[in-house]
């Protein structure tokens, strides 16, 4: 009996330990690999910047900028080691004394009020593990750890931990966390900033400034006066860090230019997918920030100004374009982007008038001269309707009777601009207007002459370039794209396609210098320089529009309401679009 009692414990143990050891081998086979750490790189932001240098705004899951552990400053990492792990630099990666020092407190407390587990342990845990509770976690745990610490230097761990850990309102990393509780670089922190900071990563949520500022402030004191005791920092240091006040309200950054962002964001996703909000890309834009700025300050203006003489809501789309390079300087889609995300750079629109170069331009290609002359007189056309005449009629019922193109255009005539359409050929006007970059549908009908089909914004104003230079010219929004270390992953080259020879060009511009020295456009004159240009009105006036340019840059205003209804009584594109597009224009000046 006894013998079998001792064959039973023999091989009880034996399974014991099998089972043991079966565990510990399924441990550390289970256990993630650590040399992924070699090309560890957290998700980063993606920033955006203007052609000035300016952050326009950042792309990201997780709001983060990664910085290299050997540039972060000694006192943010020894607050961190208050805070968190005070043995850091003394312990192999699992603290034995600061765990029996836990436990000691968590039961004379009552309850769990300090945990034992080390810097290196969280990042471990960060990195590797989930986020469960249990036994087999904790062991993986400090299994990992001491494997990192053999493998990596003390700075090198700490680097990591304060790039992956998570301080609360979205923001990760010390770089990120600084910028969303101060509004500054984490090198510019304070001593309290900082100490606050260091107290976050534990419980985010419970010690939150915002929402729990005593209980914030208690903690933040606490990790002061662990530095204090540590000897990193003074008394005098201590006592004036301990008077300074929490942060008030977060540092959201609205971002700059709106309208231009997201439209440059739907383009870059298309292209890079997930790429854009987690590799940290560097996004060069072809926003001139000065520009920026102008314009929307421009179209504020110029709407109050109309607001004082019509009902509310007026909207307004400025797009300003570099003439050489195509790239986009300035661009500005509505009265206020964080009311309506509505882009009406890109909506479809009735040109009006503003169409009536591509007219003559087609007049000039097929032989005829800026001073010949057309008849401005009532005139009727065949109607869309079997029986029915199509009559167009000049603003205000006035005829000229013989006039020069050139003072046709000036001036707008539409009887004698659908006259000249009619003798070219509309559909020769159409297909050049389609050439000069119009890609919505332009309907070969002679009302098109004077704007009846829907045009884009973006594309009429672009379109005028080669009115400017003969060239046909494609919008660009980055000039460049690199990755964090700065190799360059993309570049934007100009694309320019010559459509007008230079004589033609040269009567073009003549045709719209005129519309500015006696024609609609006069009010220009007050730049004093010289500018081109032509303005746009739609019958009912629902539409307003100038679209012109310098030697150098290229300018489209729109004005209207989104309901196509009317703006109001004689509210013409020389009324309410070409102030906005003056005021812009004196950005230059």
């Amino acid at each position: 009996m006894k013998t079998k009692i001792l064959y039973f414990l023999f091989f009880s143990f034996l399974f014991l330990v099998g089972v043991f050891a079966g565990y510990i081998y399924w441990l550390f086979s289970d256990l993630p690999d650590i040399r992924n750490l070699e090309g560890y790189r957290p998700l980063e932001a993606s920033i955006v910047y203007s052609s000035d240098g300016q952050v326009l705004t950042e792309f990201f899951y997780e709001r983060r900028k990664f910085v290299p552990y050997y540039e972060i400053p000694d006192i943010i990492k020894k607050a961190f080691i208050s805070a968190e792990d005070v043995r850091f630099y003394r312990h192999p990666g699992v603290d034995i004394i600061g765990i029996m020092r836990a436990l000691y407190r968590d039961i004379k407390a009552g309850s769990i009020v300090e945990g034992g587990s080390t810097i290196t342990q969280q990042l471990a845990k960060m990195l590797f593990l989930k986020p469960e509770r249990s036994i087999t976690r904790k062991i993986k745990e400090a299994i990992l750890s001491i494997q990192i610490e053999k493998k990596y230097t003390k700075d090198e761990i700490l680097g990591l931990y304060l790039n992956q850990a998570y301080f609360g309102n979205r923001a990760y990393g010390i770089a990120a966390a600084a910028e969303a509780y101060f509004g500054k670089s984490f090198r510019e922190l304070k001593i309290s900033e900082i100490a606050l900071l260091a107290s976050l990563p534990k419980a985010p949520s419970a010690f939150n400034p915002f929402k729990r500022p005593e209980v914030a402030l208690k903690r933040r004191n606490i990790v002061l006066q662990k530095m204090l005791e540590e000897g990193f920092i003074t008394k005098e240091q201590y006592n004036e860090a301990i008077k300074e006040p929490l942060p008030e309200h977060p540092h959201w950054r609205r971002f700059e230019a709106p309208y231009f962002v997201e439209t440059l964001r739907q383009e870059l996703e298309t292209k890079y997918g997930e790429r854009l909000y987690k590799d940290g890309l560097r996004i060069y834009s072809t926003i001139d920030y000065k520009y920026q700025k102008k314009a929307e300050e421009s179209v504020q203006k110029g709407l109050a100004e109309i607001h004082k003489r019509v009902k509310p809501k007026i909207q307004s789309a400025l797009i300003a374009i570099d003439l050489k390079t195509g790239y986009v300087k300035a661009l500005v889609g509505g009265n206020d982007f964080w009311e309506t995300q509505y882009n009406r750079v890109f909506a479809l629109r009735q040109p009006g008038s503003a169409f009536k170069p591509f007219v003559y331009a087609v007049a000039l290609m097929e032989g005829w001269n800026i001073d010949d002359t057309i008849l401005d007189a009532p005139v009727s056309f065949p109607g869309a309707v079997q029986g029915k005449n199509w009559s167009p009629k000049n603003y205000n019922n006035e005829y000229h009777g013989e006039v020069s193109l050139r003072k046709a255009l000036a001036l707008s005539l539409n009887a004698a601009t659908v006259r000249l359409a009619s003798q070219v050929g509309i559909k020769k006007v159409v297909e050049f207007a389609q050439q000069c970059g119009l890609k919505t549908k332009i309907h070969p009908y002679l009302s098109t002459a004077l704007g009846a089909s829907d045009v884009k914004p973006i594309e009429l104003t672009t379109a005028y370039s080669v009115f400017a230079t003969g060239k046909k010219i494609k919008p660009i929004f980055y000039e460049k794209i690199t990755d964090h270390n700065g190799v360059i992953i993309e570049e934007n080259k100009p694309e320019v396609e010559t459509i007008l020879p230079e004589e033609i060009v040269e009567q073009m511009r003549e045709f719209l210098r005129e519309v500015v020295i006696s024609g609609t456009a006069q009010r220009a004159k007050e730049l004093q320089r010289e500018v081109y240009g032509k303005t746009g009105t739609t019958n009912n006036y629902s539409d307003a529009w100038f679209v012109g340019f310098d030697d150098d840059l290229l300018v489209g205003v729109w004005v209207g309401r989104d309901n196509n209804k009317p703006i109001g009584p004689k509210e013409a594109g020389a009324r309410t679009a070409l102030p906005i597009w003056i005021d812009f224009m004196k950005a230059k000046q």
